[in-house]
This record gives structure tokens, C-alpha cells and sequence, in this order.
């Protein structure tokens, strides 16, 4: 028998949460955003009723820990918490942008030297962290970061990425150009990679304690002055100009 692992992330504007019983899986994946904080422990109980299983049935908790959107990283920080504390389980923390690299791979369907993870972060700024995919999971190459466009354009202009995924493809479109690299810009299932990364954590022995399980916030600020929004504006239209 494997372990039976509970999964969740809100840390993008999609819900995701799994569950695995041994090799025996259920999976969810819906609108999250400004819905997740309400639905989150709906779907998950949902989830473990479908499956047969209790709360104190579970080996685990994982969650999407980072970087991500800001009230869905405490979301799903405080419903793993919560329940890690009440059924004193250990918690699996997962850096968010591993799990694009893990749908994005998936989807490729052949091997790539490494893997650039970009998304989305609003105000004109980029989520990123470069993977190298190896026989037991990924290697971090670059850790996630946040980064301004020029800046990410000039990391590529030392080193052309390979392959290029995740939600800010499509936010910035032309504006972020990948040369010849692979470009995957959607996710197909993000709770089977989500799970497939808590099986591994789980297998390596990555687990933490509730009260050392925290979310990554990689943005300290977030609201701009009018002066910085100028200059962000202003920015922009140079760049793409």
C-alpha cells in the first residue's frame, strides 16, 4: 500500500486538490481566484466522501506553497496547516511553479535539456525559475524569482531557454519572445502534476512539520505609487515600441 496523500493549490486563478490512496487517485480542478477560499475545503471533503476515506485516514498534506497569488498561497497554507495541526500529519510543501513544469513536460511528450517556468505576476512582472527534468523528479537550476521583463529577456540573451511555459506567454505575448525554444503557454491537468509531486516529496522524505510549513511570497509590495505606475507604464511602451 502507498501512502494516502491530500494535495492542494490556490496558488493561480485555477483550483487544484488530489487525492491518492495508494496508487488509486481522485482529482479536482475548477475555477479558483476569488472563489477558491470558499470552495476549497467543499472540494477536498468532496474529494475524500468519493474516495471513502477520513481526514485522519491521511499519512500528509501537501500544498502549492509558492510563489503565487497572495490570498491563495494563505489559503491553501492555512487549510494544510489546519488540518496537519488537528491530525498531527506532516505537511509536503511544493513550489508552485514546479507543478507547471510538471503539467508542461507532461504535455511535451519528449525531453528537454531544461525548462524556463514563467508566470504571470501582475504589474508588468514574471514568475520565473528554470528546471532540469531528471529521473527522480526536477533539478533546480534557477530558483524561483521575480523578475521585470528586461531583466528575464537579458538572463535568455546570456542563455536561450529550450523550452518556454507557463501563463506569461500569453500575458505578455509578443513582448516576451523565446526565440526557437519549445512553448507550452496552457496547463492540461494541474492536479495530476500537483500529486504526482507530493508522491515523489513523500517517497524522498521531504515532509515538514505544520509549524514550519509556510508560503513563498517573492513580492513584498503589492500596490504601486502613481509615480511607479507612470514608470511602469512608461516601460512598457518603450519595450515594445
Amino acid at each position: 500500500m502507498g501512502p494516502r496523500l491530500l494535495a492542494l493549490d490556490t496558488s493561480t486563478d485555477r483550483l487544484a486538490v488530489a487525492l491518492a490512496d495508494g496508487p488509486r487517485q481522485w482529482l479536482a480542478c475548477e475555477a479558483g481566484g476569488a472563489r477558491a477560499s470558499a470552495r476549497l475545503i467543499p472540494c477536498l471533503m468532496e474529494l475524500l466522501q468519493g474516495a471513502g476515506l477520513r481526514p485522519a485516514d491521511l499519512d500528509a498534506i501537501a500544498f502549492g506553497a509558492g510563489p503565487g497569488a497572495f490570498t491563495g498561497l494563505r489559503s491553501a497554507c492555512a487549510v494544510a496547516q489546519g488540518l496537519a495541526f488537528g491530525l498531527q500529519r506532516p505537511v509536503l510543501p511544493i513550489d508552485s511553479l514546479m507543478v507547471v513544469a510538471e503539467d508542461a513536460h507532461a504535455q511535451l511528450g519528449r525531453p528537454v535539456a531544461s525548462l524556463w517556468v514563467t508566470m504571470d505576476a501582475r504589474m508588468d512582472e514574471i514568475y520565473a525559475a528554470r528546471y532540469q527534468p531528471t529521473a527522480d523528479g526536477w533539478w533546480v537550476l534557477d530558483a524561483p524569482a521575480l523578475w521585470s521583463l528586461p531583466a528575464l529577456l537579458q538572463r535568455w540573451q546570456v542563455q536561450p531557454p529550450d523550452c518556454v511555459v507557463g501563463s506569461a506567454i500569453e500575458a505578455f505575448g509578443a513582448r516576451l519572445p523565446t526565440g526557437s525554444a519549445w512553448r507550452v503557454p496552457g496547463e492540461r491537468d494541474r492536479a495530476q502534476a500537483l500529486l504526482s509531486i507530493a508522491r515523489r516529496q513523500w517517497a524522498l522524505g521531504h515532509s515538514v512539520a505544520a509549524a514550519q510549513a509556510g508560503p513563498v511570497y517573492l513580492r513584498d509590495k503589492v500596490a504601486l505609487t502613481t509615480a511607479e505606475r507612470e514608470a511602469a507604464s512608461a516601460q512598457r511602451a518603450a519595450t515594445s515600441s
